[in-house]
């Protein structure tokens, strides 16, 4: 076990405790600046993307300096995930949670009560219930971490009733430092979060919300599961997560990819829970590679090589989207997002998100209309994500209130910067015409009707209101009403149409719109993605991007690697990712250690793995390098 250093010099203690235990040569700038903060005493608020290295900011502390942590985390899975890492790590962590066998409860206990413990993972009801946060003072209890911090936060994505209690561990124990981290949020958020929990003047941390290794792509919803098939296809071999609105989206689309050879299996909180922990299992040992589910999967899931996340549907704000999107490329490697969206989606969302409110109000509920206007908002927010122009990246972060340096800059991994979606040569011009047409309609019609009328469509209804005689009628008849519906939606996002609500929805210009009209403002459409011709593309075998400045890694022994670590996870019970990341083996078949001593200089191998795991690993490399006659 990991032996705590003198604290003469905590800080270098802590750089010690980096090398030595976690296997890491350097801490990055905000790791430094938060690892200060708890070394200090003080109270912090982490904001840093998923991949960025936050538990580092809490653990590495705790090794270092007297007593005990408490981490808050609101998921049994991650918890166990976590305390399973530090465990190969050689860290003495456990956790408290419900379901644990008595035996094993009772051996934390005694842990914890002989003080051999530096951190304890708990949930946020066990540490805000009576007398177990005394007791744990009384034991030595140093610091509280609140991962997740943003479920405190009622304006959060996440909000979660059970985290309002911990605003009473600033009155319990008033001269214990708290650190909260979370991965997204929002300025108001970050304020809610430091008021909720009382924070005394804390270090505000806010890291970058771009996620760079992260390929965003949205295209309108048109044959959703050959779409959602070439996904997978380009990844095939590789962990994805395919998430659906409902749970019968979830069984009809994996039912559907299952008939075309795609190994992959539901889940939703209506199956059976033993079905749900198998398939949840299978994915973390990398015994199954995709999943489609609703959102209720991945919340615990920590595997940091998911290489792709489809959304079948629009998300209902761009919080959830980012916390979802951010379940792909933990590792910090290339993975990409798909986002596949149709013109129903806002609207259905929007019904549900009022349903929602009425009721609240209706039990007397207070702010319940706020609480509507704040979700409407927020859906808002994603519609115009997925059908403006912007470069994806910089429509994330500005979101979160982060201005991208060199925005007029493409960022090379979204579809817009990529050129994947052309710009309408003549999209003024369209818009006019699409403006003109609502207009000329009475703004009385949703955009059914306006598209029937643009492409000159003979139906009843335009022939019952007269529209055929308008001088709008036909004007886009070259189009397709794909396309037409594409850029009608693109005007809703970029606030040109509103769409007022009523038994139907219906398009009505708004002032940006008049001026668009009037050629005072310019409009940008995009054409909408040709579909793909013929059967879905094949990968070559899989080649993993190298790290910057390291060589390509060699892709056979990268796999012998990835082989020996399924192994090695299966005899300890663990998910493969807790023996090693891909990172690691990545630089393992780059640049293929040779002796003890090359071993431990691999990143993420502490001195406990270099001792453990090392003969194995490189006895599997020397016996690679030999058939190679290396």
């Amino acid at each position: 076990m990991a032996t705590p250093l003198p604290l003469t010099d905590p800080f270098s203690a802590v750089l010690e405790v980096v090398r030595r235990v976690f296997g890491f040569e350097s801490l990055r700038p905000l790791q430094d600046r938060a690892i200060r903060a708890a070394l200090e005493g003080r109270d912090a608020l982490l904001v840093l993307p998923t991949g960025s290295g936050k538990s580092l900011c809490y653990q590495a502390p705790a090794l270092v300096r007297g007593g005990l942590t408490a981490v808050v985390s609101p998921l049994i899975s991650l918890m166990q995930d976590q305390v399973d890492a530090l465990h190969e790590d050689g860290v003495p962590a456990a956790m408290l949670a419900s379901g644990q066998e008595a035996g094993e409860r009772a051996e934390v206990e005694r842990d914890l009560d002989g003080g051999r413990l530096k951190l304890l993972y708990v949930s946020p009801e066990r540490l805000a219930g009576p007398g177990f946060l005394e007791r744990l003072v009384d034991l030595g209890l140093s610091a509280v971490a609140i991962d997740e911090a943003h479920c405190i936060s009622h304006w959060g994505h996440d909000f979660r009733p059970e985290y309002r209690a911990l605003g009473e561990l600033r009155r319990r124990v008033p001269r214990i430092s708290i650190q909260a981290y979370t991965a997204t949020a929002t300025p108001r958020v970050r304020e809610d979060i430091a008021a909720q929990l009382g924070l005394v003047e804390p270090e505000v941390i806010v890291g970058s919300f771009d996620r760079p290794n992260l390929v965003y792509r949205v295209l309108p919803r048109r044959d959703l599961v050959r779409q959602v098939a070439e996904v997978v296809s380009r990844h095939a071999g590789e962990a994805g997560i395919v998430y659906c609105l409902r749970r019968t989206d979830v069984e009809e689309l994996c039912a559907s990819l299952q008939k075309l050879g795609i190994r992959c299996e539901p889940y939703h909180a209506g199956l059976d829970p033993a079905v749900r922990k198998r398939t949840q299992r299978a994915f973390q040992s990398e015994a199954l590679d995709v999943v489609v589910a609703t959102v209720a999967f991945g919340m615990g899931i920590d595997r940091p090589d998911v290489r792709f996340v489809v959304h079948a549907s629009l998300p209902k704000g761009v919080e959830q989207y980012s916390q979802e999107t951010g379940r792909a490329g933990r590792d910090g490697l290339a993975a990409e997002c798909v986002l596949l969206y149709g013109g129903a989606d806002y609207h259905g969302w929007k019904s549900l998100i009022e349903h929602s409110a009425r009721d609240a109000a209706a039990r007397g509920v207070e702010n319940a209309g706020a609480d509507l206007d704040d979700a409407v908002e927020r859906l808002s927010h994603v519609w115009n994500l997925a059908t403006g122009a912007l470069c994806r990246h910089r429509a994330l972060c500005e979101y979160f209130g982060e201005r991208l340096d060199a925005p007029e800059r493409p960022c090379s991994a979204c579809d817009v910067c990529l050129g994947e979606i052309a710009r309408v040569p003549d999209g003024q011009v369209v818009a006019q015409k699409i403006l003109s047409c609502v207009v000329k309609t009475g703004q009385r019609f949703g955009a059914g009707h306006v598209t029937d009328v643009l492409r000159g469509a003979q139906t009843a209804k335009v022939r019952q209101c007269g529209h055929d005689g308008l001088s709008t009628y036909g004007l886009l008849a070259q189009h397709s009403a794909r396309e037409v519906r594409a850029w009608i939606d693109q005007l809703v996002g970029q606030g040109h149409l509103r769409v007022a609500e009523g038994e139907y929805p219906i398009l009505f210009l708004s002032m940006t719109g008049v001026l668009v009209l009037r050629s005072e403002a310019e409009a940008t459409l995009l054409a909408p993605p040709a579909p793909a011709s013929g059967g879905s593309s094949k990968r070559a075998p899989r080649s993993p991007d190298p790290e910057p400045g390291e060589p390509a890694a060699d892709p056979e022994l990268f796999e012998r690697l990835r082989a020996l670590r399924r192994e090695i996870a299966r005899e300890r019970g663990v998910p493969p990712y807790v023996v090693f990341n891909d990172r690691s083996l990545l630089s393992m078949a780059a640049r293929p250690p040779r002796t003890p001593e090359e071993f431990r200089a691999v990143k993420g191998v502490g001195e406990k793995k270099a001792l453990d795991l090392g003969p194995s690993f490189l006895e599997e490399i020397a016996r690679f390098l030999g058939s190679r006659g290396s």
